[in-house]
């Protein structure tokens, strides 16, 4: 076999970066929902439970914030930047998921009508993607404060993913050694090489 069909078969490096690094994000998605599921929330709405909300609200804030950094140093900075947004997007929507469905179970009066966890998570889903079917409303004034910061927070977050993430690809393209490709090498027609 010739060594131009040899290398011909194997993927390119921007291809061989995109799959694992989707498939990890994707990954981590699935690890993020799961937690969702499976977190102990009979507690109730608490002055603890409220401190947990807080940090992980907090945690979000590390996490698109490590992402950030990682886009900026990343040879291949679109491909980071929408992981980081794959990543980071469903924990802000989780958190205000188990925010909803705590709520409802400690007052049983705060939303039109019973939320299961996977009712939350769609009520949060459709305030995120202003949808508002008008099928689940808060009835009460603290869920209806509640669902105004997440209304604020998904503002903040489209602008962050609009300002900062797109900022941090522009920063980590211009990182990118520019120059002659190196003799053998293929030339990609992508402005990113990343699919």
């Amino acid at each position: 076999m010739s060594a131009s069909r040899r290398s011909s078969s194997r993927p390119s490096a921007p291809e061989a970066h995109w799959r694992p690094t989707v498939v990890r994000a994707l990954a981590a998605v699935a690890a993020e929902v799961t937690i969702y599921y499976t977190l102990p929330l009979d507690r109730g709405l608490t002055w603890w439970t409220v401190a947990l909300l807080v940090i992980g609200l907090a945690v979000f804030v590390v996490v698109l914030a490590r992402q950030v950094a990682q886009i900026v140093e990343s040879p291949y900075p679109r491909l980071r930047a929408t992981v980081a947004i794959m990543v980071s997007l469903p924990v802000f929507l989780l958190v205000f998921s188990i925010a909803y469905y705590l709520i409802e179970h400690a007052s049983s009066g705060g939303f039109s009508e019973h939320l299961s966890r996977t009712d939350a998570l769609y009520f949060t889903v459709t305030v995120f993607a202003t949808v508002g079917f008008g099928d689940i409303t808060p009835t009460e004034a603290s869920t209806r404060v509640l669902v105004m910061f997440q209304m604020l927070g998904d503002l903040v977050l489209v602008g962050l993913i609009g300002r900062v993430v797109v900022g941090a690809v522009g920063v980590g393209l211009q990182r990118r050694p520019t120059g002659p490709a190196a003799p053998g090498a293929s030339v990609s027609s992508r402005p990113d090489d990343e699919g």
